[in-house]
This record gives C-alpha cells, sequence and structure tokens, in this order.
C-alpha cells in the first residue's frame, strides 16, 4: 500500500483552526492541549507565573502534569499526560545544541514524574508554529495520528489504521504523505514509538529530521523512563509537525547581536579545537569509549568491571574507518557545528522483520555501544549497529535494553534463571546471537522478551518471588533504582557519581550530573563539602538546559585553550558567560549564575516535592544497589584486588594479609556503605532539605516555590 492510499483510510476525528502569531522574545505566549480521548484541541494561555516560576521546557511540563494528575495515577491512566516544552532559547540557530525539547509524563518504571530531552527539529517547529508546548491526554480508542500544520494554522487529529508502526518506516511514511514536495520534507518532523514499546515498559519516543543530503528521514530518541509506552498505551501512532520558513530571528530576540556574537565565539573553538580535544564532528559521543574503557569505567558484565581486552574492537576509531559516513550534515538541528549526530548509511541487517534491507542507523553513541556492547560483553561493531537500528525503530530505550540484558545474562551465569525460564535462549555474556533474538522478542511481545521489557526492577521482583532467588544477592545486583535502569557509566570508584546517580530525582541518568572525570581523575572536589557543591551547581546548571531548550554537550565537550587557567574550570566559565549573553539576548533578561542557579531550583525542588507526591523522594528512595558503590562478588573484587586491598591499607586502616576475600569485601562495603551516607548527609544539607531528602519549608519560601499545593504536600512529611 503506497502513502497515498494509507491516507485515504484515515478518518478526520477532530479539526482545530487557529491564529498563528508571533514569538516574542522567546515564547508563544500559549500551549496546545489535546485529548486523544475525546477529541478535544484548545488553547492555553502562559501565564508569567509560569514564566517566572518554570521558565519553559521541562518546567511547564512538570507544572501541566502536576495539575493533571493525583497521587493515585497510574503510568496506563488517561489522565496521564505526555508533554513536549521547548523553552525560550530553543529554535534560535546562531548558538550550537539549541534544538532540544523536553518530554515529561509518569514513567511506566519508576511511575515518577519524569523528564527525557531529545534533538531534532519537532520542538523548534513546535514554537515556529505557535506553542510553547504540547500538552496530550487521553486515550484513543484506536490509533490516531496529530497533524499540526504552522503555516496554515490547522491541528488535526486523524485515525490512521493502515501505516507501519516501527519508527523508521512510520517516520518516512507520514513525512511522504504530508509533505508537498521532495523540498518541502525538511519541513517536517515526527514523533513515533514502535512495536516494541507496545508490549514492554522501555518504550521510547523518535523524533524526525529529515536530512537532505542522505535523502533519508533520521531518528533522534526521547529515550528514558519509558515515555513511548505511554505513547502506544494512548493508542498515538504519530505526532507531524509542519512549519515552512525557518530563520535565525523567529524567536523575535530582545538583542539578535548578543546571540551572533556569543554564537561565533563558540563556532570558532569548535572549528579550531574539536579535532584536538574530543572529536565530536567526526565520530560524535563515541569518541569517549576507549577512554572509558582506559580509566576503567566502561560497564563490563552487568557493570562487573570497567575494563577489557577486547574493547579495541569497538573503539571510535573502528566506527570511524568502517561505519560512520564522513563528509554530510550531522547536526539534529540548524547551527549546530558541533554537529555529533552521526549515521552509518546502507548498513545491511542480519536479522529479524527487516534482515536484508539497508538502513540508516542513527548511531553510534557512546551509550549505546557501552550498554549494548560492553556491558553485554558483545564486542562486535555491526551487532551493536544492529541492535542500535532494531531499538530505534521498535522504539525502545538502548540505555535500559542494554541494562536489563546484562542483568538477565548475569543472573543466566550465575544460575539464578536457565534456558526453561528464557524459553532456550542462552544468556551468556558475549552472546550476540541470544541477545538480539531477546529484542526482537520484545518487539513481539512474546517469549523471555515480554519478562525482561518490564525493565530490571519487575525482573529482580519476579526471579525472587517465583524462582527463589536470594534477594540480597539481586539487590546487589540489579542495576536499577527508583525503577529506572542505570545508564552507562561504571562508578565504583567515583563517590560524586554514586551521588549524581542515587541522588537523581528521576532515577540513575547521567544527565543530570556526571562528575566521574572531576572526582575520579583530575581529583577537583575532594571532600564530602566539595562533592556536595558539585552535586548541586551541576544538577542545577544542567536542569536550567532543561528549562531554555538547550543540549548539554556545546557547553563542556568542547573548551577554550585557556580554561584550564580560569578559577573553575570544571564549570568553563567563558562558555558559561556565552550562555547568559544568549539568555538576554532572547529575553532581555540579564542574568548571572546565583540567579540561573535559583530558576533551576525552583523547578528543581518542584520535581523534588513531586516525587513525593507520588510516593517516593526520601531517603530510602535514594539508596542505590551495593553493585554501584563497590564490589559486589568475590570475582569482582579479585579482579580488582591490589587496587582494593590497598585502599583497605590507606583509607579504612584495615591489615587484609591473610584475610579471606569474603572477610576483606565486608570491611570494604561497610566503608564504602558508609562514604555513600556522608555524602547524602552532605547533599541534602547544601540543597536545604531534611536528612530524610525533603526540601524545607523555608528553602521552598528562599525560592518562592511556598505554593500552598506544594506546602500541603511537604507537611505531611515534616
Amino acid at each position: 500500500m503506497n502513502v497515498k492510499e494509507m491516507r485515504e483510510k484515515h478518518r478526520l476525528l477532530s479539526e482545530y483552526k487557529y491564529q498563528l502569531g508571533t514569538i516574542d522574545k522567546g515564547y508563544t505566549n500559549r500551549t496546545l492541549y489535546i485529548n486523544v480521548g475525546d477529541n478535544t484541541i484548545k488553547e492555553k494561555p502562559v501565564t508569567d507565573f509560569m514564566k517566572e516560576k518554570f521558565v519553559g521546557g521541562k518546567g511547564f511540563g512538570l507544572w501541566y502534569l502536576w495539575n493533571a494528575v493525583t497521587p493515585e495515577t497510574k503510568w496506563n491512566d488517561p489522565e496521564n499526560e505526555i508533554i513536549v516544552g521547548t523553552g525560550p532559547i530553543c529554535g534560535i540557530t546562531q548558538y550550537p545544541g539549541s534544538g532540544k525539547s523536553l518530554v515529561v509524563s509518569l514513567s511506566p518504571l519508576t511511575n515518577l514524574p519524569f523528564d527525557s530531552n531529545v534533538g531534532g527539529f519537532f520542538g523548534p517547529y513546535l514554537k515556529f508554529s505557535g506553542f510553547d508546548a504540547l500538552e496530550i491526554q487521553g486515550k484513543a480508542e484506536k490509533d490516531v495520528i496529530i497533524i499540526i500544520d504552522g503555516n496554515k494554522g490547522i491541528v488535526r487529529i486523524e485515525e490512521a489504521p493502515a501505516e507501519a508502526v516501527d519508527g523508521h518506516l512510520l517516520g518516512e511514511q507520514l513525512t511522504e504523505m504530508y509533505a508537498e514536495s521532495e523540498e518541502d520534507k525538511k519541513n517536517i518532523s515526527v514523533i513515533t514509538a514502535g512495536s516494541a514499546a507496545e508490549h514492554t515498559r522501555v518504550g521510547c519516543l523518535n523524533f524526525t529530521f529529515y536530512d537532505p543530503r542522505r535523502k533519508v528521514v533520521r531518528l533522534k530518541q526521547a529515550g528514558r523512563g519509558g515515555i513511548g509506552t505511554v505513547f502506544r498505551d494512548k493508542k498515538i501512532k504519530g505526532v507531524l509537525v509542519r512549519f515552512k520558513g525557518t530563520k535565525g530571528n523567529l524567536n523575535n530576540p530582545h538583542d539578535i547581536s548578543l546571540i551572533n556574537k556569543a554564537g561565533v565565539r563558540l563556532h570558532r573553538e569548535i572549528a579550531l579545537y574539536d579535532h584536538k580535544q574530543n572529536n565530536m564532528r567526526k565520530i560524535g559521543t563515541a569518541n569517549i569509549i576507549e577512554i572509558m574503557d582506559q580509566y576503567d569505567l566502561l560497564p563490563v558484565h552487568n557493570y562487573k568491571f570497567g575494563s577489557h581486552p577486547d574493547t579495541h574492537k569497538i573503539a571510535s576509531t573502528v566506527f570511524i574507518e568502517k561505519y560512520v559516513t564522513q563528509g554530510m550534515a550531522d547536526g539534529c538541528w540548524y547551527g549546530c557545528s558541533l554537529s555529533c549526530a552521526k549515521a552509518a548509511d546502507n548498513f545491511e541487517l542480519k536479522t529479524g522483520p527487516y534482515k536484508g534491507h539497508k538502513v540508516c542507523v542513527d548511531g553510534p553513541e557512546y551509550e549505546n555501544a557501552a550498554g549494548l556492547g560492553a556491558n553485554c560483553g558483545i564486542f562486535d561493531p555491526e551487532y551493536i549497529l544492529e541492535a542500535n537500528f532494531y531499538c530505534d525503530t521498535y522504539g525502545i530505550d538502548t540505555i535500559s535494553v542494554g541494562t536489563l540484558i546484562a542483568f538477565a545474562m548475569d543472573c543466566y551465569e550465575q544460575g539464578i534463571i536457565n534456558k526453561e525460564i528464557t524459553g532456550g535462549l542462552e544468556l551468556t555474556f558475549g552472546n550476540k546471537e541470544a541477545a538480539i533474538e531477546l529484542i526482537h522478542q520484545m518487539s513481539r511481545g512474546e517469549g523471555f522478551g515480554k519478562i525482561a521489557g518490564q525493565g530490571v526492577r519487575r525482573m529482580k521482583e519476579l526471579f525472587i518471588k517465583e524462582y527463589g532467588a536470594d534477594p540480597q544477592v539481586l539487590q546487589d545486583i540489579a542495576m536499577e533504582q527508583k525503577g529506572l535502569e542505570y545508564s552507562e557509566y561504571l562508578m565504583k570508584e567515583s563517590l560524586a557519581q554514586q551521588g549524581g546517580y542515587g541522588l537523581c530525582n528521576k532515577g540513575p541518568q547521567h544527565d543530570e550530573a556526571w562528575l566521574i572525570f572531576m572526582d575520579m581523575v583530575n581529583n577537583q572536589i575532594p571532600t564530602f563539602e566539595d562533592k556536595a557543591e558539585a552535586l548541586h551547581y551541576y544538577p542545577m546548571f544542567r536542569t536550567w538546559f532543561g528549562l531554555l531548550g538547550l543540549c548539554k554537550l556545546p557547553w563542556n565537550d568542547i573548551t577554550p585553550p585557556d580554561n584550564k587557567y580560569t578559577s573553575e574550570p570544571a564549570k568553563i566559565p567563558e562558555h558559561v558567560q556565552n550562555y547568559f549573553d544568549v539568555y538576554e539576548g532572547v529575553t532581555g533578561i540579564k542574568l548571572d549564575e546565583a540567579s540561573m542557579v535559583r530558576q533551576s531550583e525552583r523547578v528543581y525542588n518542584f520535581q523534588r516535592v513531586f516525587i513525593l507526591r507520588m510516593g517516593s523522594g526520601r531517603r530510602i528512595h535514594d539508596r542505590v544497589p551495593y553493585r554501584s558503590l563497590g564490589p559486589a562478588t568475590v570475582e569482582e573484587y579479585e579482579s580488582r584486588q591490589e587496587r582494593y586491598d590497598k585502599q583497605l591499607k590507606e583509607l579504612v586502616g584495615y591489615d587484609p594479609e591473610g584475610k579471606t576475600t569474603e572477610e576483606k569485601m565486608a570491611v570494604m562495603r561497610k566503608y564504602r556503605e558508609s562514604q555513600y551516607e556522608q555524602l547524602v548527609d552532605a547533599v541534602y544539607k547544601r540543597r536545604g532539605w531534611t536528612m530524610d531528602g525533603i526540601p524545607t519549608l523555608e528553602k521552598l519560601k528562599e525560592l518562592g516555590m511556598d505554593l500552598p499545593e506544594v506546602v500541603e504536600v511537604v507537611k505531611k512529611y515534616l
């Protein structure tokens, strides 16, 4: 069936016409609300209250979600929402990394408010079409698509029975269907999920952008938290926005010269120094694969180890030489000269429903190589690309999938599960055939794939209840917290990164605080107080990116040559000033470090109270699996025995001579768990929270977030 025949099968369910309007200093001053259950389409005003307290992006999403749900709402209730927010800076073309949008929903993995950032063209096009955010609620009876035409001022909900579900096909079909010409394809962006999102809790959202040089629709992911599962549970097949006429002044900024000057400075740095520093323009985030291995930070075999002799087989140089297309446009939004969105063209698939197809794989990225590859003991670049592709098109998060397969493999090798339980899959570390079959099973909702797709926490609970697994063993090695799978960094030797994961509001995701190098390699934050300060500032700065619509990579993946001579080199002060200039250039409001942190603190503390309202957000919920703190098995300890014995002598004052490995592990565990608890104390104190992890009324009042509904929640726990 061709796309014309597919479109003929559509049935119009609702149509809404609106005045196009003009953006004012980064804001459209309205949002779009759609209920796919009753087909309501309407506008909502963006108030001064929303701008002051929540700024945009993630902030708007959390505020709308707070008002949509109750403490009893579950992720698959119609009341749950998916909100796509932009932010006032989102959509400028002069400064790299300014095309991000933030997606907020109750997570199927955690049942907590969750935010996930994503590149691509959807966010900017949504704003240019007239809306600072898109809010979707309800459940459709049959598969629907939503179309937003930002030039004609029309929003439609259409029943869409004939299109594919898998992301790479549906993105192409809808782009072809609604583009007015080949040239017009670049003016369309589509949100899709995929078949595996229907059967698992780890569903991701694909946000498309059309690559005119490759002549292919490419995908970027809002990967974490299972929001793609919410999308398909609502029977949404796709959301399409079309906007023609992108240019650099559409945000109608206060002073475009400030933006231009900051952009010129950063573009110049990228051109002169990227190839000497991180090589992002050549290989993207995969540049750190071998670096992580070198510093014993690459997760291997379900986070047992930090390096492996075969890592060279999946090093960035391998992908550069054999797979990744060079000399092509690689940015996921106009004007981003960091250009990290790499792709492997004409990659021939060897398995699954698309076997023999030649496809464009958006990757590799570090997280995919580390999670799908090293963490599962699979050091095969072609497998990594194949698994990467299928996770994307099936609509499942590569990070969660990598971590949950690694956990299943660990359990299989320990005899906790067996072939009878896995349906014949031999889930040993390194078995790429079993791993890819598990991914295909997730897409079909069958076999062990249906079990694994529920995530690490639910696998852990099932293995204990049904198969008699030792709860303590599984608690130690199941790399999840708050229900979310860990992202792909080995943090055993970095206390600060342990806190960065464990104290993240939404669960162990590195987009809040990535402090491994500051802590472990550069020794820039030696004391508990230093670490607590870092675990205050960096989450606030990264939260700020999520409020404004910015990518974090241009901040610290390229540095000025004199940065090392500044008083706080880890913050990249010149780039921080760039952001303040860009913010002022767009909004007309001057900003400094204190006011930036305050903007973020308001939203961050609000999110903490929100998760408290939903049943989490206390100290007990910030506990972490022991493997994230230290060696959980004899094998782990003995693989790094010299290091651990030395630490026992120098840090604990314990003589390991003549002691059994089990005796040494017990002492090490007591020490490391104590260190983590002391760090938690220090961070809570710095953030203005109680020792149970709850924002104090004084802190909320100081931030101007002592809203009656917020105070009501907090008072129940003080």
